[in-house]
């Protein structure tokens, strides 16, 4: 596979989760740059596709796990009949190399050798280059590259509307689009990845003292409405609870009016890259350099590493890439101090 190859139908299957989608956005629109008369079919989860509908250029199929078999019957026949060029298989789960099975191509391009888990050699004809220590979107980079897409710095056209923006302006309220906005989404997918709700509310004060207005996003789940509650509660000044009030689109559309955002390890940072808004990220269980904020991994706070030497004895680059660290308290490493240090950092480097 080359750059003077021609291709006509591509297949893009990226199920999960909202991070990594937005990862993949970067790599989908440099190969339509680079193919632009390429037709570009994605297979995507339900809840990844609510973000991305609309994408210019792309027809989504929707395979929801939760209809099990359902799900890869539904594929096969969504796709009778027809063969694509190329199948870009972005994902290394079980349930994404059952779905390729599903989707006719006449070349399937998986990730090397070293990245390939659960079976996921079974499903593909083809690898990517390998890559030392790459970030998730290094990783999508690399099957763009692999059907000839030239190098590109990673950018972001995402599919919001001017009727999302207006509704996440109705909920932010006019005061505070005059001013500067500080954005805390508290909450990751795993509890133990979370910050302790009484250091989020120190960031807010900090914050508001600083003349930002703060607000908090979230989905509608009991956890993350109970750990906004928290963070209010142990809060001395005024806080915006926009948690459960957000589509994932008004969402974006609030992370793009922020000034700064502050998140764990979750999907809500990445959806922030998307839209030029400055992160800092939290991290304990993860390398930060894999999977933390793609333009913004110099305003990570992390403990990662010094857990990854006391539980391992080795480095990171003396592991597995990507090895994760263990514990339910980890999060707690993290010191207000330390991040209201990089508060003061971003600030004078963004010149916000």
């Amino acid at each position: 596979m080359t750059q003077s190859t021609s291709y006509s139908d591509i297949c893009i299957l990226r199920l999960s989760a909202i991070g990594d989608v937005c990862h993949a956005v970067s790599a989908v629109q440099a190969i339509q740059k680079a193919h632009p008369h390429a037709k570009i079919t994605w297979v995507i989860g339900k809840v990844e596709a609510m973000l991305l509908a609309d994408l210019p250029g792309v027809e989504f199929v929707v395979f929801d796990k939760k209809q099990g078999k359902q799900a890869y019957k539904q594929l096969k026949e969504t796709f009778k009949g027809r063969k694509f060029d190329v199948l870009l298989h972005m994902q290394v789960a079980l349930r994404a190399n059952l779905a390729a099975r599903c989707i006719p191509a006449k070349v399937k391009v998986g990730f090397d050798w070293a990245r390939s888990k659960e079976l996921h050699s079974l499903f593909i004809n083809k690898r990517i280059a390998a890559q030392a220590e790459a970030h998730v979107l290094e990783g999508f980079q690399g099957f763009a590259k692999a059907i000839g897409v030239p190098e590109y710095e990673p950018s972001w056209q995402m599919p919001i509307t001017d009727a999302h923006q207006h509704t996440a302006d109705t909920l932010l309220g006019t005061e505070r689009l005059a001013g500067r906005i500080f954005v805390i989404s508290p909450a990751a997918s795993k509890k133990e990845r979370n910050w302790l709700p009484e250091r989020y509310a120190a960031l807010a004060d900090y914050a508001h003292n600083q003349g930002f207005s703060v607000v908090i996003t979230g989905g509608p789940t009991p956890l993350e409405n109970e750990l906004a509650e928290q963070i209010i509660a142990h809060s001395h000044v005024p806080v915006l609870n926009l948690v459960g009030k957000t589509q994932l689109k008004e969402l974006l559309c609030v992370l793009k009016r922020a000034s700064l955002v502050l998140a764990p390890d979750t999907g809500p940072a990445h959806m922030a890259v998307t839209v030029g808004t400055p992160v800092i990220g939290l991290y304990a269980h993860s390398n930060p350099k894999r999977t933390g904020p793609y333009l913004y991994q110099n305003y990570v706070v992390e403990v990662y590493h010094q857990n990854l030497l006391e539980q391992t004895g080795k480095t990171a680059d003396q592991l597995p890439w990507g090895t994760r660290v263990k514990g339910a308290d980890l999060m707690a490493q993290i010191r207000v101090e330390e991040v209201t240090l990089m508060f003061d950092l971003v600030l004078l480097k963004e010149q916000l």
